[in-house]
């Protein structure tokens, strides 16, 4: 059964968060006054400050906002989005989140993507959009046991799609996202008309590329330290995920911290990730995770994933690289894994979190990448 769904969030609920936000229990400042510790405690205290006496809970307004729907795969609850264009023959896309992302990231390229002719846009670019919640994030429900790791994921979605009534379609990812794009491609090849990705997981293979080029090694460099000193967070969900979960699911402000400081790391701001992200987006997906609890169910996946997936990608594939993502290889490196490349394109700004920074941007370069296939 496919049912509707609403998203709730009860006043009780609100009020509880607000008072925890004001009894918070707050550490020294950092011995620094950048982000090199972590998250800076005036930078910690506003935001939290916001979330209690500013912030806008309409959130449930604005995802109910788009039609909604829960229905049971693989033996666990998925919720997801499913807006379908106006267009009679436009083309089925499943839509995928990461870490610590969720739907929210993209309600703003929901109408774009559905309904370009009523955006400035050419008919023709129309998708019917399914946008899952990934099992244990948001409003799917938390897998009481193992085994849900992406190649699981990528199967769950195809029989959802298939359940929906689309025998072909294209998907879009970025982070976790991709990789479950990624290995729907690998398993369903027949069923996918082409996938597109805005982080592209390939490693530089010296012997096939040799030297690498002065861009290339400016990517190589910045990964390498992404890895050095903004990585512990993956270590830490994908080794002891429930011990994380703990604080998390009791403090709102750590909940925020922890993913803030992705904001910070991630998106492409001017030193402060307010200006890549309002104070509402930033805490509209912060409090997905806060008032459905999944802090540690969400973190899981790294548990579940600790080997990747890299095996090559031989559908039609795009890939945009925005300017502040984490891994950010040049086309013949791209090449190596996806081995029918049609697309890549540099653009100028945004960084992890496309859709949700550069949704103008985001929504070109699907419609640019899937239009080249028709």
């Amino acid at each position: 059964m496919i049912e509707p769904f609403e998203v709730r969030i009860p006043e009780a609920a609100i009020a509880d968060l607000r008072t925890r936000l004001r009894a918070t229990r707050w550490p020294e400042p950092a011995t620094v006054d950048d982000w090199e510790q972590g998250v800076p405690l005036d930078f910690a205290r506003e935001l939290c400050r916001y979330w209690a006496e500013d912030y806008d809970f309409g959130l449930a307004d604005r995802v109910n906002a788009f039609p909604a729907f829960k229905t049971t795969v693989d033996g666990l609850g998925i919720h997801f989005l499913h807006v379908r264009s106006p267009e009679p023959d436009a083309t089925p896309l499943v839509l995928t989140h990461g870490w610590p992302g969720s739907v929210v990231e993209f309600l703003d390229v929901l109408g774009p993507l559905t309904d370009p002719a009523a955006h400035g846009g050419d008919p023709a670019d129309a998708f019917h959009v399914v946008a899952p919640s990934l099992p244990g994030f948001g409003w799917s429900d938390k897998p009481s046991s193992t085994g849900w790791n992406v190649e699981r994921i990528a199967r769950a979605w195809d029989e959802l799609m298939d359940l929906l009534g689309y025998e072909r379609y294209v998907a879009q990812g970025g982070d976790w996202g991709a990789g479950v794009t990624n290995m729907l491609a690998k398993l369903v090849p027949e069923r996918l008309l082409g996938v597109h990705v805005n982080m592209a997981g390939v490693a530089y293979d010296a012997a096939k590329l040799g030297e690498p080029t002065a861009a290339e090694k400016e990517s190589i460099a910045d990964f390498a330290r992404f890895r050095e000193v903004g990585s512990a967070y993956a270590q830490q969900q994908a080794t002891r995920p429930q011990t994380l979960g703990y604080g998390l699911t009791d403090s709102p402000a750590a909940q925020a911290a922890w993913i803030a400081e992705k904001f910070w790391a991630w998106t492409d701001n001017d030193g402060s990730p307010e200006t890549a992200l309002s104070w509402r987006q930033m805490l509209d997906a912060i409090s997905v995770y806060w008032f459905t609890g999944t802090a540690a169910s969400s973190a899981r996946i790294y548990w579940e994933n600790k080997e990747r997936d890299v095996s090559e990608v031989a559908v039609p594939s795009g890939i945009s690289i925005f300017p502040r993502e984490n891994i950010r290889p040049s086309r013949r490196w791209a090449e190596l894994r996806y081995t029918d490349l049609r697309w890549y394109e540099v653009l100028d700004k945004g960084g992890h979190f496309a859709a949700f920074e550069q949704p103008e941007a985001f929504v070109g370069q699907v419609r640019g990448f899937f239009r080249s296939l028709r």
